[in-house]
């Protein structure tokens, strides 16, 4: 009986001993993973400093590394908290024109690309980058860069036109093209839809959709997923 006991304190001492009495290797291990953490924190703490900071000499010289760390997952977006907040739901819709194996050409329905990850994000704990923020990113930059007409201002506005058709064929190139055809032309809109004001308020908001059509767009090569082929 005694030996048991003996053998049970042992046990107990052994969960609770100090880190002086680990091994070598593990004291090591401890070591390198608490300096990797506390090297990350510092770097962390450097970049969003920086970014906040009025402009300086050493914010001048690394802009470009500080945007890349900062931007999209630590963007701080004001509209939350601006004395007249976003009140918006911007949905962004695609659709297409197809030609089938016997030549006739087909036009899609509307697919609302926005719903999509909606479905996806919601009651997931942890949803992917992609879900969260490339559609409304890709669609933001490419508002910001286009006049009332559609037409791209300056470079940028091409670019974002490039991504938004490579965008929709690569999630929709598959789908459209099941049954077999091609895909000739694809045709993006946005909806955008009041969020309605609470119950307390007496402001009157319209809940009528407003949609921001934008022309058919010529699909080329480049615009295809990679290892997809137009004939």
């Amino acid at each position: 009986m005694d030996s048991g006991n003996g053998a049970g304190m042992q046990s107990y001492g052994d969960e609770s001993r100090p880190l002086a009495a680990l091994s070598l290797p593990s004291r090591i291990v401890i070591g390198v993973a608490a300096c990797a953490i506390a090297v990350a924190v510092a770097i962390h703490l450097a970049m969003m400093f920086l970014h906040v900071a009025p402009s300086n000499t050493l914010s001048k010289q690394q802009g470009a590394l500080i945007s890349d760390y900062v931007y999209p997952e630590y963007e701080q977006n004001w509209k939350l908290f601006a004395p007249n907040p976003l009140q918006q739901n911007n949905a962004v819709q695609v659709r297409a024109q197809l030609r089938t194996e016997d030549g006739t050409a087909r036009t899609t329905g509307w697919t609302d690309l926005t719903a999509r990850d909606g479905q996806a994000i919601r009651h997931n704990p942890m949803p992917s980058h992609t879900q969260q923020n490339q559609l409304r990113r890709g669609w933001e930059l490419f508002v910001n860069t286009h006049n009332a007409q559609n037409r791209p201002v300056g470079l940028r506005g091409e670019l974002s036109e490039r991504y938004i058709r490579r965008l929709v064929l690569f999630r929709m190139d598959d789908e459209w093209t099941r049954g077999g055809g091609r895909v000739e032309q694809i045709q993006v809109r946005s909806q955008t839809t009041a969020v309605r004001p609470p119950p307390w308020s007496t402001e009157k908001i319209s809940d009528k959709p407003v949609f921001r059509v934008l022309p058919w767009w010529q699909v080329t090569a480049a615009d295809l997923p990679e290892g997809a082929t137009h004939q």
